[in-house]
């Protein structure tokens, strides 16, 4: 009879701790989900803005290109005609 009430109190122990810790994990797992999907929407923000960006970047190498300042600085190599 002795044993059968350690038993009863250990399973009402373990049943507390089980459903404490499925609480705790539920709140983890609900929190990295939410952080997953804003980290998703900043990625996003940030290529549409590379995007952006990289038409700039393009548009500004093409302009220095064609300045006489920068040609006479920075003449056109040889090699790089070949490539093209």
């Amino acid at each position: 009879m002795d044993t059968l009430v350690k038993a009863d109190i250990f399973f009402f122990i373990a049943s507390i701790a089980t459903v404490v810790l499925t609480v705790l994990v539920s709140l983890v797992l609900y929190y990295l989900i939410k952080a997953g999907r804003n980290l998703h929407a900043l990625s996003v923000a940030l290529q549409d803005r590379f995007a952006d960006s990289e038409e700039f970047v393009v548009e500004l190498k093409e302009r220095l290109e064609d300045n006489p300042i920068f040609r006479f600085f920075f003449p056109p190599s040889r090699r790089r005609k070949h490539i093209k």
